[in-house]
């Protein structure tokens, strides 16, 4: 039986999946989905697939590859959704299909206990905080007993803890081979189940790091894989970025002198020209922070270099890094930390040397302001072509999937910015039923976005639909500066008219307990910007309105995006037509997609921007979304809700 059989057999009324799956029913959508990524693993192309929510796009990829017999890559958008398909989509499919796969997941080298820096950590006692302290034995308990070293597994230690980052290692200050539990290391052993499994479930980052930094794991994955499945693929542009591109940042040259000074104490004493030099680095980093005034701000090369006491600044790190890395090749033979530190030194020495100075035409450099580091970045201006050598390497499938790729079902802006340009292209509406189950909410009146009253007209208008709604929403806005002031204005505005509706923040606590407490309250309001976008999944009435304050359009000071929008210019291009506006409508579309979650979710989608109506490129964003019902009048929407409790109203009281 051919791939493409047997994946109709499958999805068919009385295939397995229906026979063994409680809950599952087929949908043409999803068995057609299914069926062109079988297409496309047979004959090796490039697929690009647009599905809707509700689509159930995960299996339509997961049954084709498990059926394939083939070696498969997947790659997903975070860590989360990488243990959600580890831990319960893969299981239910293979037992299901009954095929004698084996899976593995790989993660980076940072979400795995390393013995070695453990180790180091409890002897040296240097920690940030007495809870860093208090959790050692915890971490070491974990390491004894852990089969994977994976630190998701371990709940006792919170993902945010400042021990993490002395008890993981990173690519640059593992000691590889030379290390004395290397048989014992975690992610040498993850490598290894990889290599040999069927079937291995990575995220994007860490395919992109390795793949393009040729550091093992991804890289020596895929040469042997027949099959590549993106999912969440809309992410791959901006990450594909990060890693196409050389950052460096005075973290890195403070870690490298934090860990030659370690190396002094616990090593080499008797060097102390090693002290000596670590000390004028560390100064030099802060002093070159010391240039910017603000934290968060993000510029262009031009406007860093024309700050006082820039150049100088940077001088002085150059000269202070150069003076430790002389000393620590004189220590290199001594000890693999030693050597790895100058090998290490060596390296940002050459990345600070090429970002100053920028001989690649085609890397924008801009710099990049944190409370208490510096990000220098080179970021190309397109990763089409350096993506292309992957895609071209050798024949295999390669599949990319997503609720978000497409501008009216055209797929030109995603194809060109990957360098997709051969890749078979489909497209598949959501299930739902959005005319009956949604509206969406366009209301009239509204300033111009960019006016100092806009956040203020925002929440004037979100008050009465949370009113209506009962709570039960997100405000999601496109920038935090938003988020706090409509945030700020809501939290009046409910203290006088007596709304106790629950209302959160993000920020106030990590985006998962958020979550979590969003659910449990019921009527909760939470305003959030970039973190709550996307890849957030509250399904039934705790979540019955989204609130969108502008259009996303990126920042226009963005400096990638400036020489961008300058470069497609040049060349006769529209920049905001075949650039701008597609980012924006892509981005709108994962804002809004998170209101109909299932076929028994409703609500109302409120996007309070007047551009979706006034402006001629509006009509194309709105095409985009799913067929909502639409209205500009408050009270069809106060009306909605009163039949939405009305139908609820039987269930709460059954």
């Amino acid at each position: 039986m051919s791939l493409m059989q047997q994946v109709t057999s499958a999805f068919s009324e009385s295939g397995c999946l229906v026979q063994t799956m409680p809950g599952f029913r087929s949908r043409p959508q999803q068995q057609e989905m299914a069926q062109a990524i079988a297409d496309a693993i047979d004959n090796q192309q490039q697929l690009v697939a647009e599905a809707g929510t509700g689509t159930g796009k995960t299996y339509a990829y997961l049954v084709p590859a498990l059926l394939s017999g083939g070696k498969v890559i997947i790659s997903t958008g975070t860590k989360t959704l990488q243990d959600q398909l580890y831990q319960r989509d893969l299981p239910a499919v293979r037992e299901a299909l009954k095929v004698p796969v084996s899976v593995a997941m790989l993660k980076g080298r940072a979400n795995y206990i390393c013995h070695y820096h453990l180790q180091r950590a409890s002897q040296e006692g240097r920690f940030q905080s007495r809870e860093d302290a208090q959790y050692i034995p915890i971490l070491q308990s974990f390491a004894e007993n852990s089969q994977t070293g994976d630190k998701a597994e371990l709940i006792e230690v919170p993902e945010q803890a400042t021990v993490w980052q002395q008890v993981t290692s990173t690519r640059d200050n593992c000691v590889g081979q030379d290390c004395q539990y290397y048989k014992q290391c975690f992610v040498m052993e993850a490598r290894k189940q990889a290599l040999a499994a069927d079937v291995v479930v990575v995220n994007h980052h860490l395919f992109f790091a390795d793949v393009m930094l040729r550091d093992e794991g991804v890289a020596e994955l895929l040469p042997s894989a027949n099959t590549v499945v993106f999912d969440e693929a809309h992410q791959l542009p901006e990450v594909a970025g990060l890693f196409f591109g050389e950052d460096i940042s005075t973290s890195q040259l403070m870690d490298l002198a934090r860990d030659s000074q370690m190396a002094y104490l616990t090593l080499v004493k008797d060097c102390v020209a090693l002290a000596e030099a670590v000390t004028p680095l560390e100064k030099a980093c802060r002093d070159f922070r010391l240039v910017f005034q603000f934290d968060g701000a993000r510029m262009p090369v031009q406007k860093a270099q024309s700050l006082k006491n820039f150049a100088d600044a940077y001088q002085r790190m150059l000269e202070t890094l150069a003076t430790l890395i002389r000393v620590l090749e004189t220590q290199a033979a001594r000890d693999p930390l030693l050597e790895k530190c100058w090998q290490r030194g060596e390296t940002l020495l050459a990345l600070l040397e090429a970002w100053h100075k920028g001989n690649h035409a085609n890397l924008v450099r801009w710099v990049e302001v944190f409370s208490q580091s510096v990000q220098l970045h080179a970021t190309p201006l397109s990763v089409a072509d350096g993506f292309g050598k992957q895609l071209n390497a050798q024949p295999r499938a390669w599949i990319f999937t997503s609720a978000t790729l497409a501008v009216k079902s055209d797929f030109n802006h995603y194809q060109g910015q990957m360098g997709l340009l051969a890749a078979q292209t489909r497209h598949w509406q959501s299930p739902f039923d959005y005319d009956q189950q949604a509206l969406l909410y366009v209301p009239e009146g509204m300033p111009e976005p960019n006016s100092i009253a806009y956040p203020a007209a925002v929440a004037a208008i979100a008050l009465p639909v949370l009113q209506a709604s009962r709570g039960r929403a997100f405000v999601l806005c496109t920038s935090l500066k938003a988020m706090r002031e409509v945030h700020a204005l809501l939290k009046q505005a409910f203290e006088e008219q007596g709304m106790d509706y629950p209302l959160l923040m993000q920020g106030e606590s990590n985006r998962t307990e958020l979550l979590d407490r969003f659910r449990a309250h019921g009527n909760a309001v939470l305003v959030g910007s970039q973190s709550f976008w996307e890849g957030v999944d509250v399904r039934g009435e705790a979540l019955s309105c989204v609130i969108i304050d502008k259009l996303p359009f990126a920042p226009p000071d963005d400096p990638v995006l400036a020489a961008r929008i300058d470069k497609m210019n040049t060349e006769g291009k529209n920049a905001f037509m075949e650039y701008q506006l597609p980012y924006a409508v892509i981005t709108l579309k994962q804002g809004a997609g998170r209101l109909i979650r299932d076929e028994s979710d409703s609500g109302v989608l409120v996007i309070c921007d007047p551009r979706l109506v006034d402006k001629p490129y509006g009509r194309r964003i709105w095409q985009s979304l799913p067929p909502f019902k639409r209205t500009r009048k408050l009270d069809e929407v106060q009306a909605f809700f009163e039949r939405l409790d009305e139908k609820l109203e039987p269930i709460q009281g059954s």
